[in-house]
């Protein structure tokens, strides 16, 4: 099943940061967030969001899950 696009400011929203943030980190790549180019908008996959998320879960003692 495909996962629903939403846009930046969307996305930003479901985040809890700003389009902005959203913006610097597609442009310095910072912790890799996938995003989909549609012309000049930016999209993102709610399924990725979700994902990164679940990346950036602390588990304890400030250990990422993932490591």
């Amino acid at each position: 099943m495909k996962s629903s696009l939403v846009n930046r400011e969307q996305a930003a929203r479901y985040l809890g940061v700003s389009s902005q943030t959203l913006s610097l980190w597609a442009c310095n790549g910072r912790y890799g967030l996938r995003y989909v180019k549609i012309g000049r908008r930016a999209m993102y996959r709610v399924s990725d969001l979700e994902d990164f998320l679940d990346r950036r879960t602390i588990t304890h003692c400030g250990e990422l899950k993932d490591e």
